[in-house]
């Protein structure tokens, strides 16, 4: 499964994960709650996942390092400031967030069932390799902060 690490690019990760949930929002009846609590709730997470997934960009460009993960060893420094202080990986969460105010917006349980799926693949195929290079390229540095920091929040 080593093959399918660093190889699709978050941001397109997510749009099929966003179409897969689209399309099982199609198949399976809408969740039985009014669609304005469906339209606010989509509008907060989308703001929390816009604002959280740019913060992680702004302090990358800040450190001069690369923001395209497929490419670990562009890597140039270790970035733990910001809002690296409370999540190793907040583009990430940001993601997490984007979609699931896309699940609130289509107000489907089916939608909200692929959230854990997004996790999973990011955690195993985008994170896991990502932290290992991490690991070899600051060792303590990196094993300190990986120690102070949660994955994802």
């Amino acid at each position: 499964m080593q093959e399918l690490e660093l190889k699709i690019p978050p941001v397109v990760l997510v749009m099929i994960f966003a179409f897969t949930m689209w399309l099982l929002a199609q198949l399976v009846p809408p969740l039985a709650w009014p669609v304005i609590w469906g339209w606010i709730l989509a509008a907060a997470f989308t703001v929390a996942g816009i604002v959280i997934a740019l913060s992680g960009v702004l302090a990358f460009r800040r450190a001069n390092t690369t923001v395209d993960p497929r490419v670990p060893q562009q890597t140039s420094s270790l970035v733990i400031r910001g809002i690296y202080r409370y999540s190793r990986n907040p583009m990430y969460l940001g993601f997490l967030l984007l979609l699931t105010a896309w699940a609130c917006y289509l107000m489907s349980l089916a939608a909200f069932a692929l959230l854990p799926l997004f996790m999973l693949y990011m955690n195993r195929f985008q994170i896991a390799s990502e932290e290992r290079f991490l690991l070899q390229k600051f060792g303590e540095d990196y094993q300190a902060y990986a120690k102070q920091v949660r994955r994802w929040l």
